[in-house]
C-alpha cells in the first residue's frame, strides 16, 4: 500500500469488525501501523448504527472499514448524523454494496464508499477508488495492480466479457495463499489449472469493472435464470418500508426453485398481503421480471454479523 494510498491526513482508524478476520489483520491493523496512523480499538458487546456514528464523531475518526452489515445498520438508524464527523475515506468489503449504499453513504458520511473484494486465501484482489477512476454502478471495481482477475468456466478457461462465470485469480499472486495447512486434496480442489477459483461467481466487462452475482451457493435457480440475492436486496431496501432485506431461493418443482425476499420492516409499517404486492411490484418494475420475489415474509430480525462466515 503506498502513501498515495494512505494519505497524510490519515489520523485514526476504526472499523467495528471481527479482529479475526484476516481482512481486519491484513487490511487495517497491518496496514496502518506501517504507516504510523493510531488504530482505535474498542470492544462492541453489540453493534448498533448510533452507537457508531457517536464513535466516529467523538473521537474524530478519520479512516474507517465498514463491512456491508455494519452499513445497513447505520442506515437503519433515525435522523441525521453526519455533523461532527471528519471522514476522509470509507471503505468497506465482504459483499457487493448497491446503489442504495453507495449514495446513503454519500449522503450521510460525506464520502463515496470505496468497495473491496478478497478472501482469506487471496485478499484485496479487486478494489474501487474513486481518486483513481470514476465508479460504475452495480461494480465491485477494477483488478488491484499487480493482480490478474478474470472470470472462467468450470475448468478454469476465461470467459468472453459480460458472460457470467467464476471469479478467479491467477497465480503465482503476491498475497496467494500457499495452502490449506496439511490438505492437498481441498488446496488441489481450489484450483482449475492455474486460476484460484473464489467460490463467488461475476462478469466482466469491456473496460475492466468487475460486477458480483452472488457465492456459488448463494445464487438462485429459477426457471433457468441464475439469479443473484444482491440486486434483489439492494433494490428492496429502497422501499420506504424496509429496513433489512434478504433474498434466498426456496424449492419449487415447476421452477427449481423461487425467489423468496424476508424483510424487516421500518418503524410505521404493518406487514399485510397489500404491502406484500406493493413490495413485488417494487423489485418486478426495477429488476427483471423472473427476479422479482414470488414469496415475501415479515419477520422482526435478521440473523447480523460484521464478519463474512
Amino acid at each position: 500500500m503506498s502513501q498515495q494510498c494512505f494519505p497524510l491526513d490519515a489520523t485514526l482508524f476504526w472499523t467495528p469488525a471481527d479482529w479475526a478476520w484476516i481482512g481486519e489483520l491484513f487490511d487495517v491493523l497491518m496496514p496502518s501501523w506501517h504507516h504510523g496512523v493510531p488504530v482505535l480499538a474498542r470492544r462492541l458487546d453489540k453493534f448498533d448504527g448510533e452507537s457508531a456514528f457517536e464513535l466516529l464523531a467523538r473521537n474524530k475518526v478519520s479512516h474507517t472499514f465498514l463491512p456491508p452489515t455494519a452499513l445497513k445498520m447505520m442506515r437503519a438508524t433515525p435522523g441525521t448524523h453526519r455533523e461532527g464527523l471528519a471522514l476522509r475515506s470509507v471503505a468497506s468489503g465482504g459483499e457487493s454494496l448497491g446503489e442504495e449504499l453507495l449514495s446513503w453513504g454519500r449522503a450521510m458520511l460525506g464520502v463515496t464508499i470505496n468497495e473491496f473484494y478478497g478472501q482469506t486465501e487471496c485478499n484485496m484482489v479487486l478494489s474501487s477508488c474513486e481518486q483513481w477512476f470514476e465508479l460504475r454502478n452495480g461494480s465491485i471495481g477494477k483488478a488491484v495492480p499487480g493482480h490478474r482477475v478474470a472470470i472462467v468456466d468450470d475448468d478454469g478457461v476465461p470467459l468472453p466479457n459480460g458472460t457470467q462465470g467464476h471469479i478467479a485469480i491467477e497465480r503465482p499472486d503476491p498475497v496467494m495463499f500457499i495452502g490449506y495447512w496439511r490438505d492437498e486434496a481441498a488446496t488441489a480442489q481450489k484450483f482449475r489449472g492455474d486460476f484460484l477459483l473464489t467460490g463467488d461467481l461475476g462478469t466482466l466487462d469491456d473496460d475492466g469493472f468487475f460486477r458480483f452475482i452472488g457465492c456459488d451457493d448463494d445464487v438462485i435457480t429459477s426457471a433457468g435464470y441464475r439469479i443473484g440475492p444482491g440486486p434483489i436486496e439492494d433494490c428492496l431496501i429502497r422501499h420506504p418500508a424496509v429496513r433489512f432485506a434478504a433474498a434466498i431461493g426456496v424449492p419449487d418443482a415447476k421452477r427449481t426453485e423461487i425467489v423468496c425476499a424476508v424483510v424487516v420492516l421500518n418503524d410505521g409499517f404493518e406487514p399485510g398481503d397489500a404491502l406484500v404486492r406493493e413490495l413485488q411490484e417494487h423489485v418486478r418494475t426495477r429488476l427483471a421480471a423472473h427476479e422479482y420475489p414470488r414469496e415475501v415474509h415479515f419477520v422482526s430480525e435478521l440473523p447480523i454479523g460484521l464478519a463474512p462466515a
